[in-house]
C-alpha cells in the first residue's frame, strides 16, 4: 500500500493528486475491495444515492441515507470478514437539488462508515471529487 501509505486507513478525503487507476491497482494489490461510482449525471440526493447503490451492487432498497449507511456497514459486515476498502466517488454534482450541504451530509455517512470500520480495524478509505 505504498501509494496510500501517507493516508489514514479510515478517512474520507478529496481525491486531489490521486489517480483512479492507481487507487484501483493499489486496492487490488492489497487484496481490498475497490468500489467506484461516477455521479456526474445525478442531480438530486436520491439520484446520487441510487448511482452509488447501483455501482456498488447494493440492493434497490438502498434509496436514502439511512439505507446507504446500513449497506456500508451492517450489510457488508454481515457478509463476512473484510480485508479493507478503497472507495472513489467521482464527480459528485453541484446542483440546486444536490448542493454543498447535501454533499457534506452524504460524505458524513461515509465518515460514519469509516469510523465503524476503524473500530473493527478494517481500512475504509474514501476519495471523492466534485463537479
Amino acid at each position: 500500500m505504498e501509494l496510500l501509505s501517507g493516508t489514514a486507513p479510515n478517512e474520507v478525503q478529496s481525491i486531489r493528486a490521486f489517480h483512479i487507476p492507481d487507487l484501483q491497482a493499489e486496492a487490488i494489490s492489497a487484496g481490498q475491495h475497490f468500489l467506484y461510482a461516477f455521479c456526474l449525471e445525478a442531480e438530486s440526493r436520491l439520484q446520487v444515492i441510487g448511482k452509488i447503490a447501483s455501482s456498488f451492487g447494493f440492493p434497490k432498497s438502498c434509496r436514502n441515507l439511512d439505507a446507504l449507511s446500513d449497506c456500508l456497514t451492517d450489510m457488508i459486515d454481515n457478509a463476512g470478514s473484510q480485508s479493507g476498502f478503497v472507495i472513489v466517488l467521482e464527480q459528485l454534482p453541484n446542483t440546486p437539488k444536490f448542493d454543498k450541504e447535501a454533499r457534506e451530509t452524504l460524505l458524513d455517512v461515509f465518515r460514519d462508515a469509516a469510523d465503524y470500520w476503524a473500530a473493527k480495524k478494517v481500512a475504509f478509505r474514501v476519495f471523492y471529487s466534485c463537479e
